[in-house]
């Protein structure tokens, strides 16, 4: 026994290493390492791993966000071009109504002007008309009045300058 017991310690000579003790450790060692896989590992690592696809799954949210977020941003600012296109169309057409009314109004002054201007000539030409009327009827009176006034009288040279001055005093004052 002496020999196996010989066998049991290596390196006895320095403390030496029992090989039952060896195999003992060993055995406790592997049945500890199969219960912490088992136990501990195991739920260690569902754990992380549950862990690891809510953080790949938050990754992918996030990125999906700021992709909708990119493609907003994308939209809005497309919306504000057309936006400012629309705008600047309803202002160009503003401009253009602006104008042809402006045109309008400048045509239809124009037009009120030669229709006052038209109705003054022909007042004018009725009161022109009226006037000559008028100054030939008085003509007329007159002559009739130098003419009953000169068969009336006998005139002379002298006579006869007299009454025309006389006739021209009376145009002017009617006048």
């Amino acid at each position: 026994m002496q020999a196996y017991a010989g066998w049991l310690v290596i390196g006895a000579g320095v403390g030496g290493f029992r090989v039952g003790d060896m195999a003992f450790a060993l055995i406790s060692f592997l049945i500890l390492m199969v219960l912490l896989k088992k136990y501990a590992w195991g739920p260690l690592m569902n754990k992380m791993e549950e862990r690891e696809n809510y953080i790949a799954s938050e990754i992918d949210t996030a990125e999906k966000n700021r992709k909708e977020a990119e493609k907003a941003s994308r939209e809005a600012a497309e919306q504000l071009k057309q936006t400012r296109q629309e705008a600047q169309s309803i202002i160009d057409e503003a401009k253009k109504a602006g104008q042809k009314q402006e045109q309008d109004i400048l045509e239809a002054a124009r037009l009120a002007a030669e229709r006052l201007k038209k109705s003054a000539q022909e007042d004018i030409e009725q009161e022109k008309e009226k006037a000559i009327k008028a100054l030939q009827d008085q003509v007329a009176t007159l002559s009739v009045q130098i003419a009953t006034k000169v068969i009336e009288k006998e005139i002379n040279a002298q006579d006869q300058d007299k009454l025309i001055s006389d006739y021209l005093k009376e145009v002017g004052e009617e006048r």
